[in-house]
């Protein structure tokens, strides 16, 4: 009786199956791309199934939506203070920047196709992740990069989403799950509105289209909170069979119309909208069990193995170079895009990929994050030092012999 009405316990400051599935979706956003390239996404029933390989973004999306609000939830429970928006900022930005540079401006002076066309617009807009901004700015090895636009423009309306909702706290904290909800049905009907656009420019990549994504995650950081295991409707979200075939009957699914025409060609507005609930369903099917697990559960098997974790550690490095491996791998090894040969190009890239995130963790993203880190330790000592200085009771004034204060002068 007192364990199914007990809450969730607080979930672990890191968990490896979530790090394992991060792995998992930057390899399906590797896939995805190679089956288009070599024209696989044309095959008949299998082809759609390849590109839609791009629903692991929305897994991406909805694990920095859960990462990310956690904190928040956290706080509107009592539980623990959520990071200053500096500090949260200075994080996000080393997490992403540093590595992404590196790729950008290897690929603008680099990479032939896009060194030719790298004006001052593109080298501005690619630098700043401003590509769904601005017409013609999404160029060859760095196409993928839309993604990452949308990921950072989340990281900076996250503060102010925590700040809309900051009164749902104790008590009302339980109003939290059915606003964010509220919020998924909104953002869902977004293909819905006249957003007026540049030639070039589709508001079908902005935040607000992925929104319904990111909340998944948001959603999921709330109900570790609030879910109390054992009860009726705790259990499903937790059974791994049952979300996972959720997910997978959502992924299916998005590989007919209801996900949208194949290739470059725009959706229908409510191929749009459908293709965002879908995503959303995936996302949250797949990371439900992981996070609303028992805590005394067994280790994932595949998720939390040495080989996943791994790949969790490269995933943004698998992301930022594997559309680089792959432009190159047509030239080098004599291959005409669009023409077959999935299965080689794809072992191509992949063992081609693969040790360039390793050098981009092992050399740029691990040594930006524990600068971050200790950027913060300083920051944080000199706050506690400036505390207690102001805390301290000042100096006592010498005197002189006769009793006197000594007049400043002589101090």
């Amino acid at each position: 009786m007192t364990t199914a009405t007990a809450p969730v316990s607080p979930p672990r400051a890191f968990n490896p199956a979530l790090e394992g599935m991060r792995g998992m979706a930057a390899l399906g956003v590797l896939l995805t791309h190679v089956a288009f390239q070599t024209g696989a996404s044309g095959i008949a029933v299998l082809g759609p199934i390849l590109e839609r390989f791009d629903m692991a973004v929305a897994v991406f999306f909805a694990l920095s939506g859960y990462l990310l609000w956690r904190p928040h939830a956290a706080v509107a429970r009592g539980l623990g203070a959520a990071p200053s928006t500096a500090r949260y900022l200075l994080h996000r930005l080393m997490r992403i920047v540093p590595a992404y540079w590196a790729v950008v401006a290897f690929v603008l002076v680099l990479l032939p196709g896009a060194a030719q066309s790298a004006n001052l617009r593109v080298w501005v807009s690619n630098l700043f992740l401003l590509q769904v901004f601005v017409p013609l700015t999404l160029t060859e090895g760095l196409t993928q990069m839309w993604s990452l636009s949308v990921e950072v423009a989340f990281y900076l309306v996250l503060p102010l989403l925590a700040v809309a909702i900051v009164r749902l706290r104790g008590t009302a904290a339980r109003l939290r799950v059915p606003v964010i909800c509220a919020l998924m049905a909104v953002t869902l009907t977004w293909n819905l509105w006249p957003v007026p656009t540049p030639d070039g420019i589709h508001a079908d990549n902005w935040l607000p289209g992925y929104l319904p994504w990111f909340a998944a995650g948001m959603l999921l950081a709330e109900l570790i909170y609030q879910a109390r295991p054992g009860t009726w409707w705790h259990r499903p979200f937790a059974s791994q069979p049952l979300m996972w075939a959720i997910a997978l009957a959502a992924f299916l699914l998005s590989a007919t119309e209801f996900g949208g025409p194949a290739g470059l060609e725009r959706a229908q507005p409510w191929q749009y909208a459908m293709k965002m609930l879908l995503g959303t369903i995936i996302g949250f099917g797949l990371l439900a069990p992981l996070v609303l697990r028992p805590g005394n559960a067994a280790p994932h098997r595949w998720l939390e193995s040495p080989t996943a974790a791994t790949l969790g550690r490269w995933s943004y490095g698998i992301f930022l170079w594997h559309l680089v491996v792959l432009t190159m791998v047509f030239p080098v090894f004599g291959l005409l895009p669009f023409n077959g040969n999935f299965l080689y190009v794809l072992g191509l890239t992949t063992a081609l990929t693969l040790p360039l995130a390793a050098a981009s963790f092992a050399l740029i993203e691990d040594p930006a994050r524990r600068l971050a880190r200790r950027w913060d330790q300083a920051a944080t000592a000199k706050a506690a030092a400036r505390r207690q200085a102001a805390s301290s009771p000042p100096p006592r004034e010498p005197a002189d012999p006769g009793g006197a204060a000594l007049p400043p002068t002589t101090r």
